[in-house]
C-alpha cells in the first residue's frame, strides 16, 4: 500500500533516518541532499565493510534509493536490489538506471539466486516484517560466498525483543559487530521530512494521518517514543560467512 502511495520520483527512501552526534557530514551530491538523513542509514550500515568492487545483493529495497546510492558512492563491482513488491520494483527499474544495478521480485525467505552468488548482503529496516525470520537469516547464508558479509540494520519493540535476540543467537553466520542505534534514528527522524512526504498524498481524514504520522515516526510519534524510552531497539549489526 505505501508503495503505492508513494510511488513518485522524489520518494526514494522508506527508512526513519540516521544522524550521529556531532553530525555525520557526509558530502553529498545536491540530488541527494534532500535525502540526506535516510541516505545516512544506508551509509553507515553499508561501510562497516569495503563494498567496492563486490558483487552485492539488497534484500528489501524499497523504491531503490539506497541501492542507487551505494551503487554511485562505494563501486561494486554489481548490485541487485530484491523487493516482494512488483510495483516498487517497476517503479526502481524506471527510476534508478546505471551499470551494474538491477532489480529483482522476489521473496526474502527464498532468495531466487545460486548458492554463494553475493560478497555481502544488505537488509535495512526490512526484517521486521518477514513471517519467518530464521529463514531469511538461513537465506542469507545460503547465497553468501566465504568471507562474504551481512550487513544489518533493524528495529523491534519490547515484546518482540527476546525472540529477535534468538534468533540472532541462531544465525548461521559469525557475529562481527553489532550496537544499538536508537539515539542516531531519533535524530534522524527528528530532520527526516518522511511524514511530510506521506501527508501530502493523503486524503484529509484524520485517522489515516493519525497512522501516517506513527508510521513516518516524527517526534512525538508512537515509533518516536517507544525507542525514547527504551520501549523499542533498533541495531546495527555486520556478520560475516567464514
Amino acid at each position: 500500500m505505501l508503495s503505492r502511495l508513494l510511488t513518485r520520483d522524489d520518494v526514494l527512501f522508506l527508512n526513519y533516518g540516521y544522524e550521529e552526534d556531532p553530525p555525520m557530514a557526509l558530502p553529498l551530491a545536491a540530488s541527494d541532499e534532500p535525502d540526506r538523513f535516510p541516505i545516512q542509514l544506508y551509509h553507515r550500515t553499508a561501510t562497516q565493510t569495503d563494498l567496492a568492487g563486490k558483487q552485492v545483493l539488497e534484500v528489501s529495497c524499497g523504491h531503490g534509493g539506497g541501492a542507487s546510492y551505494l551503487m554511485r558512492t562505494l563501486y561494486p563491482a554489481s548490485y541487485t536490489g530484491l523487493d516482494l513488491n512488483t510495483v516498487g520494483i517497476e517503479f526502481c527499474r524506471k527510476r534508478h538506471k546505471l551499470p551494474g544495478l538491477n532489480f529483482v521480485q522476489g521473496n526474502a525467505e527464498s532468495l531466487p539466486f545460486p548458492d554463494r552468488s553475493f560478497d555481502a548482503v544488505i537488509n535495512v529496516e526490512a526484517a521486521i516484517n518477514y513471517q519467518n525470520v530464521p529463514r531469511f537469516f538461513a537465506e542469507v547464508e545460503r547465497v553468501l560466498r566465504p568471507g562474504g558479509d551481512f550487513l544489518y540494520a533493524d528495529i523491534r519493540y519490547a515484546d518482540q525483543i527476546a525472540a529477535w535476540e534468538a534468533d540472532l543467537a541462531g544465525i548461521p553466520l559469525r557475529l562481527i559487530s553489532g550496537k544499538a542505534i536508537n539515539a542516531d534514528v531519533m535524530r534522524g527522524l527528528e530532520k527526516n521530512r518522511f511524514f511530510d512526504q506521506i501527508i501530502r498524498r493523503l486524503p484529509n481524514i484524520a485517522f489515516l494521518r493519525g497512522i501516517a504520522h506513527d508510521y513516518a515516526g516524527g517526534p512525538g510519534s508512537l515509533i518516536y517514543r517507544r525507542l525514547e524510552y527504551g520501549e523499542a531497539s533498533y541495531r546495527l549489526f555486520r556478520f560475516a560467512k567464514d
